[in-house]
């Protein structure tokens, strides 16, 4: 078997799912607050956003290729492992519609092959999980203040919620924050795909968050519906000028974080930012929805999955044991297994009750 020609094919594949899963919901904003009214649309704008950021990506590539573990640890076989735990854990979250952040998949399988050498850059590491808890937070607080700020605005000049003749001009402003948005999620997430490949020296950089660039956009246009619709619907509706400080929002940081290389949830960014807006209107009721449960469920599950995943792999395949392979499979068995019957009692007693046998 030809390892470079896997690599790859995982690569590019896992470019298309970042599309979907990152940059998607870089428009919901907009889609959610009607600014774009065609899902089409929305996501042929943030695919030609995401290209264009993805060209601006080369430092946190420098970061996923030998940032976190050394770069002569990662060869062809080491480069398949992180991108197989990466796309994997990636591609479930897709499926039901969940906005994963690539960056925790990414760096959770490099530190499980970092764990199964032994050869984790620790300091590297906390640096960057130090940015995965600090951006949302700020994020978070921003968008609660522009919230307040900008019900005070619409409550004291009523065409600013997007009627009349200012609609036209609101709505653009929004497409073109969402399209900004759009191009720090290229710029930053490109580099969890075509990262490892750098790492392991099968392509240069500029060739890279070129190719890398293309499958990104072709992600978000053939795989993002799921996505856009979560963000820009499921959790709350925007308003014109609520969706433009969210992207706003998310993407300064984002840029901001490209810049100094450092690979950042965007999605936990964008999506903390909306849960701000949606604060400072609602107040704290909205964190009751369902949605917002699950998806920090997933937040906290999927490094710790993807890295479960590459370490698995490392030990079947790169150490050759299969003891240790067993162990792991045996216990994520046990623990779903235990999570379904904790489910099953969970439904019985509330049947029981409803019933009522029960006290």
């Amino acid at each position: 078997m030809d390892w470079t020609i896997v690599a790859y094919i995982i690569a590019f594949f896992f470019a298309m799912n970042i599309g979907a899963s990152g940059t998607a919901a870089a428009m919901g904003p907009a889609y959610g607050s009607g600014a774009v009214s065609s899902k089409k649309t929305a996501m042929l704008l943030v695919a030609v956003s995401a290209f264009l950021g993805a060209l601006a990506g080369g430092e946190v590539v420098k970061t996923i290729g030998g940032g976190i573990i050394s770069e002569s640890l990662i060869n062809v076989e080491i480069a398949v492992i992180i991108l197989t735990g990466a796309c994997l854990t990636l591609f479930i979250a897709n499926l039901i519609g969940i906005p994963l952040s690539t960056s925790e998949v990414v760096v959770g399988a490099i530190v499980g092959v970092g764990i199964a050498f032994q050869a984790l850059l620790v300091n590297n590491l906390l640096y960057i999980i130090s940015f995965w808890i600090i951006v949302p937070f700020v994020s978070f607080f921003l968008a609660l203040a522009a919230g307040v700020l900008i019900l005070k605005a619409e409550k004291k000049w009523p065409h600013l919620k997007g009627t009349g003749k200012w609609r036209k001009g609101l709505a653009i402003l929004l497409i073109l924050a969402g399209m900004m948005e759009a191009f720090a999620a290229g710029m930053n997430n490109v580099a969890n795909a075509v990262g490892p490949l750098v790492g392991a020296g099968l392509i240069s950089i500029p060739s890279a968050v070129l190719i890398g660039g293309f499958f990104l956009a072709a992600g978000c246009v053939l795989l993002g519906g799921k996505v856009l619709e979560t963000n820009g619907k499921k959790i709350t509706r925007l308003s014109l000028l609520q969706g433009t400080a969210v992207s706003t929002t998310g993407g300064t940081l984002v840029i901001i974080a490209s810049l100094l290389g450092i690979p950042v949830p965007l999605t936990q960014v964008t999506t903390s930012a909306i849960v701000g807006i949606g604060t400072a209107e609602h107040g704290f009721r909205l964190w009751q929805k369902s949605i917002l449960k699950q998806i920090a469920n997933v937040w906290i599950l999927s490094p710790i999955v993807a890295l479960v995943v590459s370490y698995s792999l490392m030990m079947l395949f790169i150490h050759r044991d299969i003891y240790t392979f067993i162990i792991i499979v045996s216990v994520f068995l046990a623990t779903i297994g235990s999570i379904h019957l904790m489910q099953t009692i969970k439904k019985e007693k509330r049947s029981f009750h409803d019933e009522g046998s029960g006290i």
